[in-house]
């Protein structure tokens, strides 16, 4: 028996064995993954066939080393309930192209199944999560890997090995369409998110987490998609690298490269970026995948698709996807272009990730599916309570409670199930899911009555909207308005070849390749607003939304104000709950919201230099700052304790920390939860600091008029910068410590880092 399929010897034996055995052509074969997934079959009814499209793909490259979106169902690949694969149906097409790949092939190797999960499974009967800006509110990193779990238990049962998830891009910019992908700003929240999510998808060991996109993609120019990032070395490794740090300590087998460039290196061509500092720097030892069609933007370097596919593999990008430039590495080693050895290496690190899932023992799945579980749809209910911020709650309007009411539900929003999903969404079935009206219906105390009517679309006028809003509303004692942005997509759109929409309808104004130069509520929102603020009725506001979106007259004029972002198939139900006072929100937020595009940029870990920080027309704060959040219970910060005054670099780098605690109060009748959240500024440093940065935070449940105190030990990791002398170094001098609810924090102290 050969040895690679002998489970006794080593992962490392196992593939120098295979790999010694294959021909040029079968190892060029195994960084192929080129199909769209969905082209692999066609069904009739409930069975299913696969293409000669598919067998000709196989017998091009003598194998195929992994296969893209199988189970993909959404308006561009046009899968839908009546051409797409249902949940029932995975196990046996799984099985299927399996099947063909292994019998049809020299030395049968298995396929990888690639599948994106970027808020639950992008396929039919899947669980639709809230989006990862939903999430990151919650700062809640144990629930997170929980959704990742349940993810992976789900696609696991139907074949899949590699699952896409959204996890390094961090939100510089809110004009960006995929802003709903990112954790928020802040590098600190989105590294402990990843780690989370990395330990949850790749616990089971039968899935690989592919983390997208590395890296820096979240601050392109003007906001555009795809668009170059101007940053220098250390704006990256402080901001932008931490999260995939955190990932490949918490093990992570893949990661996907971004279609950005930096500092005019293509992230597919950044050898820096993805050898000597990915793989000798940092240790990562996975698979690197391409982003879709990214290859063929090489092509803009060297039209020659044989050096452009040099460039890439050498720069340290292994797999393919949907390009016709990998398609050419055998002619370039045949020429002479590229050395085969780099193909080796590329190879050996796809064949890894096959050994490591056990493809070669358990190619297969058990083809009787079973019903999803229950626990999966209360865990995305709460993942979609926890990601609810309160930003504003004036004389108590929240919650909702008293005698009989009636209340008026107005809003683009207040009935649209996709708009609250966000991008890569599937078809759901409706009636598993929650919209906010229908959530509201459901949880309405008894004797009240909801009136509802929409007024207005997201970025269109309904004719007569706003009158007949104005109807319903004068009749109620109260009016919840639902209003915000939409990432939904239709079958009607049309796409790019990476599947970026390239033509959309006028409501759809978030989502891949849906920038916008104005992050303002759009004009026909606002004029339904300012009616039903006229009635003289109580008024709350729920936003719904992708990106932060700015609202300085809602925020002047309104009652109450929540945001739940896009918070997923259930997440009416939360929003219900919260307004009813079922559950007491924590949710804070993972990004600053502007008051106006024009400060834009408005992270709050800005540098700290001396400079105008107020425009003459506009203050240069933001409407709500990073980390903010309002509850129904009310906590008082007190004694800030910080254990030693001073410590020595010599005692960081042996492994102690600095000990801080705070004491918190929940001075109201209400239990609830709160984010604790502990921030530096380094006060003496070689190069220039930032004002502050998250360094750690907590989240704690505290009954009422109880007493809770929090402790925080800050290691070398937290003091560390990337110094003048091109290191990470912990420098001597100051530091101040910062503890409160958000980044407007309560609580300061200072700590002194002694050189020795």
């Amino acid at each position: 028996m050969a040895i690679y399929l002998d489970k006794t010897k080593s992962v490392s034996e196992r593939v120098e064995d295979l790999l010694s055995k294959m021909t040029l052509a079968e190892k060029c074969g195994q960084l192929n993954q080129r199909m769209y997934g969905w082209e692999a079959f066609l069904r009739e009814e409930e069975t299913f066939q696969l293409t000669e499209k598919f067998k000709d793909e196989v017998a091009r490259f003598e194998g195929i080393g992994a296969l893209y979106g199988l189970f993909r169902a959404d308006p561009w690949s046009k899968m839908n309930k009546d051409t797409g694969v249902s949940r029932k149906n995975a196990g046996k097409v799984a099985n299927k192209i399996q099947r063909y790949v292994m019998e049809n092939t020299r030395l049968g190797i298995p396929v990888l199944l690639a599948e994106e999960v970027p808020h639950g499974h992008q396929a039919l009967d899947s669980e639709s999560y809230p989006v990862n800006l939903a999430r990151a509110a919650s700062f809640h990193p144990e629930l997170q890997k929980q959704v990742a779990s349940a993810i992976t238990e789900e696609i696991s049962e139907k074949g899949v090995h590699l699952a896409l998830a959204s996890a390094l891009d961090i939100l510089r910019d809110p004009r960006w369409g995929r802003a709903e992908e990112c954790y928020g700003e802040d590098p600190y929240l989105a590294a402990e998110l990843t780690a989370a999510i990395t330990e949850g998808f790749q616990a089971s060991g039968k899935i690989a987490v592919i983390l997208k996109h590395f890296a820096a993609q979240g601050e392109p120019i003007g906001g555009h998609n795809s668009g170059p990032v101007s940053i220098g070395v250390r704006e990256l490794r402080e901001i932008f690298l931490d999260p995939m740090r955190a990932g490949i300590r918490s093990g992570a087998l893949g990661v996907m490269a971004a279609y950005n460039e930096i500092d005019g290196v293509p992230c597919h061509a950044n050898k820096e970026l993805l050898t000597t500092i990915l793989r000798e720097e940092m240790g990562f030892s996975g698979i690197v995948m391409a982003d879709g069609c990214a290859l063929d933007r090489l092509l803009k370097l060297n039209p020659d698709p044989k050096k452009a596919a040099k460039m890439a593999l050498e720069a340290g990008v292994d797999l393919s996807l949907w390009d016709e430039v990998f398609p050419f590495l055998e002619e370039s080693v045949e020429k002479g272009i590229l050395d085969e050895k780099i193909v080796d290496d590329a190879v050996r690190r796809v064949l890894q990730v096959k050994f490591q899932l056990g493809l070669f023992e358990q190619p297969f799945v058990e083809e009787d599916i079973q019903e999803p579980k229950s626990d999966w749809r209360q865990l995305n209910l709460q993942a979609a309570r926890e990601g609810i911020c309160l930003l504003k709650n004036d004389f108590e309007t929240l919650p909702l409670v008293g005698g009989q009411k009636k209340i008026a539900v107005v809003g683009p929003s207040i009935d649209s199930l996709y708009n609250q999903l966000g991008d890569y969404t599937a078809p759901q079935n409706e009636s598993e899911c929650v919209t906010v009206l229908e959530g509201i219906k459901n949880l309405l105390p008894k004797n009240w009555e909801v009136l509802s009517e929409k007024g207005a679309e997201i970025r269109e006028e309904l004719p007569g909207g706003i009158q007949k809003a104005e109807v319903v509303a004068k009749e109620a004692d109260a009016i919840v308005m639902v209003l915000g942005g939409s990432s939904a997509r239709n079958f009607d759109m049309e796409f790019l070849n990476n599947g970026a929409v390239s033509s959309k309808g006028p409501n759809m104004d978030a989502g891949e390749n849906v920038d916008v130069s104005d992050i303002t509520l759009p004009q026909p929102q606002l004029d339904l607003f300012y009616a039903m603020k006229r009635t003289g009725k109580p008024v709350i506001v729920v936003m719904i939304q992708g990106r932060p979106i700015a609202i300085p007259e809602i925020s002047l004029a309104a009652d109450a104000i929540l945001t739940a972002w896009y918070p997923g198939s259930v997440g009416g139900t939360a929003i219900a709950e919260v307004l009813f006072g079922h559950y007491n929100p924590s949710g804070k937020l993972p990004v600053s919201i502007p008051r106006s595009s024009g400060q834009i940029p408005i992270y709050y870990n800005q540098k700290a230099v001396e400079y105008k920080e107020d425009y003459v027309d506009l203050t240069g704060k933001p409407l709500y700052p990073f980390g903010y959040g309002l509850s129904y219970s009310t906590f008082e910060y007190q004694d800030l304790q910080i254990k030693q005054e001073s410590i020595k670099i010599a005692e960081l780098l042996g492994g102690q920390s600095v000990e801080v605690k705070a004491t918190l109060k929940n001075i109201s009748n209400v239990a609830g939860e709160e984010v604790v959240q502990l921030y530096i500024h380094d006060m003496e440093a070689s190069i220039t600091r930032r004002k502050k940065e998250l360094k750690a935070f907590k989240k704690v449940r505290i009954e009422a008029n109880q007493t809770a105190t929090v402790t925080f030990k800050l290691d070398k990791s937290s003091f560390e910068i990337w110094s003048i002398n091109n290191k990470y170094e912990v420098e001597p001098g100051g530091i101040e410590i910062f503890v409160g609810g958000s980044s407007d924090t309560k609580l300061t102290g200072r700590v002194s880092i002694i050189g020795g």
